[in-house]
């Protein structure tokens, strides 16, 4: 889904990267000395070799000991402008990164504050090619700007006082057709942005579209998609060729055009100064002076101009940066808002509607409740809510009507975190961090012992397969694991749930991917933990519910029976109708 956020503007978005740059003031002060050393130095060097031309103006009339130290001056000048140069590229390259590092952070500290619905909405890829590709390339613009931006606005300031004391007349030739470069590069850079910003959209595109691939390498081979994903790959690309030849061909105009233009006034001051110097009103070194700041003053118009070229580039990146730091947090609890301790596990969802998307309504007036310590299973067709239902009760979403009472208090004036840290989730769709086995167990009740951990792992049947990894508990796995099946991924996070063990459990088709036998151990031990614990168990397979308190039959988002298993199978509606369908000789 592509970003609905408008564009800032440069404007916007340059005033937002200059407050972060007005954070190291002292990093900025130092860089604007070490710039007007830089200039002054390098501007000295065409007097200094003015001089030296002066004092060789004709026959037998050298000064070789004038000139001798004129050149040393020179050296000695050249070598502290590298050292001023070497400076500040080490401070620009130390503030520019450090900026870039607070936003990633920033970027990265409201990512763990978004709402599901953000994730629903962004593909993974596009959220990751903010955070890496456009930091990375607002970072590199960010870099150019401060190297060659003070160096530049410098010497231009300085080379014009320069002149001004050798030859107002010329200087004034050149301020005249000064305007002409920067109508050029103004005109070109304006019309650069719009461009540069399709391209870091489209770059996020194929970003998505890798991460995606990756993702579901297998099931794209199983079902032999490789060359529909190929054309649909190739197209992503052949536009991301496209816009950013288009954007680098316009944004490399500016340079060309400028140096033309500077060529143009190099040319004027080259024709009036030998005038000058024919009539006697200026030197030879005086005239050689001349065209050396001449062709400095013209010099950072067409590094500006590079500048302008990487800056568009980079706000445009820096703007997506921004989307993702502005982007609506999850809505905060409220400054009353209760902690649930001691939980007693009583659930009541009273009169609840909510949709996904308000056109297309889901749960409509939806009404349960659930005693403390009662197994209550949730069945139905696909898309009937039951999923929803959970995502309410962990306030991943806030219902749209009515409420959801967690030992009779709306659990919207409750903390977000407290009320998770009751409830223990096992969900049909896995996820294990980068690190090893053992912290994957341990991650809701991270002060758990070793022996915990164990005790956890045989309980969910996998200490056996635990052992067999090349280091057992200690082995690192991730989300993307070859090494892991399935079903040992599930049984790591079964593992999970009864390590920390909250007054509320959540199965939500806990057991999908564990073979036969498996299953039917891992439904003793679930029996053993469900004792006394309030529990929803989200399942298709109506063998493993059958033992369930109250079962709630949802079709079209409503709970349309309820009844415990045999009562059900009597009354002859729909859940008769879909166990017979199981279970039908």
């Amino acid at each position: 889904m592509a970003d609905t956020r408008k564009p800032s503007g440069q404007a916007r978005t340059l005033r937002r990267v200059l407050h972060y740059a007005a954070r190291f003031r002292k990093h900025l002060v130092l860089t604007l000395v070490l710039a007007v050393i830089t200039v002054a130095l390098t501007l000295l060097i065409p007097i200094l070799v003015g001089r030296a031309i002066d004092g060789m103006a004709g026959r037998g009339l050298v000064n070789f000991s004038a000139v001798g130290r004129v050149l040393a001056a020179v050296g000695i000048s050249v070598l502290l402008t590298a050292l001023a140069q070497w400076s500040m590229s080490l401070l620009n390259n130390r503030m520019a990164f450090r900026i870039v590092r607070q936003i990633r952070n920033q970027a990265f500290a409201n990512l763990q504050t978004l709402p599901v619905a953000y994730f629903d909405g962004h593909p993974t890829g596009e959220t990751v090619s903010r955070m890496i590709s456009d930091a990375d390339q607002f970072a590199d613009g960010l870099l150019m700007g401060f190297t060659q931006l003070f160096t530049g606005v410098l010497t231009i300031l300085g080379t014009l006082g320069f002149m001004f004391s050798v030859h107002a007349g010329i200087t004034l030739v050149v301020l005249l057709m000064t305007p002409l470069s920067l109508f050029a590069a103004a005109f070109i850079a304006k019309r650069t942005y719009a461009m540069f910003d399709l391209q870091a959209r489209t770059r996020a595109e194929q970003t998505a579209c890798i991460n995606e691939t990756i993702g579901g390498q297998r099931v794209i081979q199983a079902f032999s998609r490789e060359t529909a994903v190929l054309s649909e790959f190739d197209e992503i690309n052949e536009r991301l060729r496209a816009v950013s030849q288009t954007a680098t061909f316009y944004s490399s105009l500016t340079n060309p055009v400028t140096r033309f233009i500077n060529a143009l006034v190099y040319a004027a001051v080259g024709v009036t100064g030998a005038l000058a110097a024919v009539s006697g009103r200026m030197t030879v070194g005086g005239l050689s002076c001349f065209l050396s700041y001449a062709n400095q003053y013209t010099k950072p118009f067409n590094e500006i101009s590079g500048v302008m070229t990487e800056l568009q580039n980079a706000l445009a990146c820096a703007d997506r940066v921004f989307a993702l730091i502005d982007a609506q947090p999850e809505q905060p609890d409220p400054a009353d808002a209760a902690v649930l301790t001691d939980a007693k596990g009583s659930i009541e969802f009273s009169h609840i509607s909510f949709s996904y998307v308000p056109e297309r309504p889901l749960i409509e007036d939806c009404s349960v409740s659930v005693r403390p310590g009662q197994r209550v299973a949730i069945v139905g067709p696909t898309g009937c809510g039951k999923t929803t239902l959970i995502n309410l009760l962990m306030r991943f979403y806030d219902v749209r009507d009515g409420a959801i009472l967690a030992d009779g208090t709306d659990i919207r004036q409750i903390t977000r975190a407290s009320l998770r840290a009751g409830i223990g989730m096992v969900l049909q769709e896995t996820w294990l961090a980068h690190t090893t086995v053992r912290e994957n167990i341990r991650m809701g009740k991270p002060d758990a012992t070793d022996e915990e951990v164990i005790a956890a792992a045989k309980e969910a049947h996998a200490h056996s397969f635990i052992r067999r990894l090349p280091q057992g508990y200690d082995t690192v796995i991730s989300d993307r694991s070859g090494s892991l099946s399935q079903g040992q991924r599930q049984l790591l996070c079964i593992a999970r749930l009864m390590l920390c063990l909250p007054p509320v459990l959540i199965l939500d088709e806990a057991t999908s991917s564990i073979d036969t036998r498996t299953e039917q151990k891992i439904q003793s031990a679930f029996r053993r933990m469900m004792q006394g614990r309030t529990s929803f168990i989200v399942a298709h397979r109506l063998s493993t519910i059958q033992e369930a308190d109250c079962i709630l039959v949802m079709k079209d988002g409503s709970i349309i029976e309820q009844g415990t298993h045999e009562s059900l199978v009597r009354q002859g509606g729909f859940y008769a109708e879909l166990y017979r369908a199981q279970f039908a000789q």
